[in-house]
């Protein structure tokens, strides 16, 4: 057994602990995810079983949507509820300034990690080594907002946003910064991922659901949008064996078909070689 099970992870639950309950749901030796969550955000999980653990490089760089609350005049070292509320402020934020500070969030832009984060510093995670009392020292990284929208005011500086971004946005942080062109602080009360590159948050499946064995299993191929590229059992056989395989097509990666889905290849000055083998 191979593929993908879309999980619409709950709060206050783990990633990692998210994949161990569908891992033991399944019976697979090997899970995994394509792409963390928050403890305290839920929404869509990728879960890969077996085989399809190798995706997680090919996976990476894919888009992602989220919706969001942000309430401002509020903060909390970790910019969410999982902190305790550290400082608070007299503002009455209108809507008429909120879409005039979203002008300034879009396209690439460098955005600093928070403290709170999975963000690695000498192997150890920066949450970690903050909650020790150690100093944390993160580098800022270049992220691509493609979208990011005031839904509806939902209370006194309370806000319901839809954001569609690059991975390796942290929407905690864009709660900073956004609460920072307001000139005030702020807290993001919920995070929902809605899409993971062609994922949907709406073809996703509970832990109960999954728990009673009602869940779809997607093929690995469905992560690629590469040309399909056929091949028969010979030249196949070539390419398991580590071989190069002459061949007439443009530069660039391909699904691999033989009777089934194999993997992915790679051409090169007209030269296939398998570089991820899925079957």
């Amino acid at each position: 057994m191979t593929g993908i099970i879309l999980v619409n992870k709950p709060r206050s639950l783990s990633s990692n602990t998210a994949v161990n309950i569908v891992k033991k749901c399944v019976g697979a030796k090997k899970a995994g995810h394509l792409g963390t969550l928050d403890i305290e955000a839920q929404g869509l999980l990728p879960v890969t079983i077996n085989s399809s653990t190798k995706l997680f490089d090919f996976f990476l760089n894919k888009d992602k949507q989220y919706l969001t609350t942000f309430k401002f005049g509020e903060a909390t070292e970790t910019f969410d509820l999982e902190g305790e509320i550290t400082k608070r402020e007299d503002v009455n934020i209108t809507i008429e300034q909120v879409e005039e500070a979203l002008k300034s969030f879009q396209g690439k832009m460098s955005q600093m990690p928070p403290d709170y984060s999975a963000k690695k510093i000498n192997g150890k995670k920066a949450y970690e080594l903050k909650r020790q009392g150690k100093e944390v020292i993160l580098k800022p990284k270049e992220i691509i907002i493609y979208n990011f929208k005031l839904i509806q005011q939902i209370d006194k500086n309370t806000f319901r946003f839809l954001l569609d971004c690059s991975s390796g946005t942290y929407v905690r942080a864009l709660c900073r910064d956004l609460a920072k062109a307001l000139s005030t602080c702020g807290v993001c009360y919920d995070i929902t991922r809605t899409k993971c590159g062609n994922f949907e948050l709406k073809d996703a499946f509970s832990l109960e659901e999954i728990k009673s064995g009602k869940y779809t299993l997607i093929s690995p191929e469905k992560v690629f949008d590469y040309e399909k590229l056929s091949l028969n059992d010979a030249d196949v056989a070539k390419l398991l064996n580590g071989q190069f395989l002459k061949i007439y097509k443009s530069d660039g990666n391909y699904k691999i078909y033989n009777n089934s889905f194999i993997g992915v290849g790679n051409v090169k000055n007209q030269l296939l070689k398998l570089t991820l083998r899925l079957n």
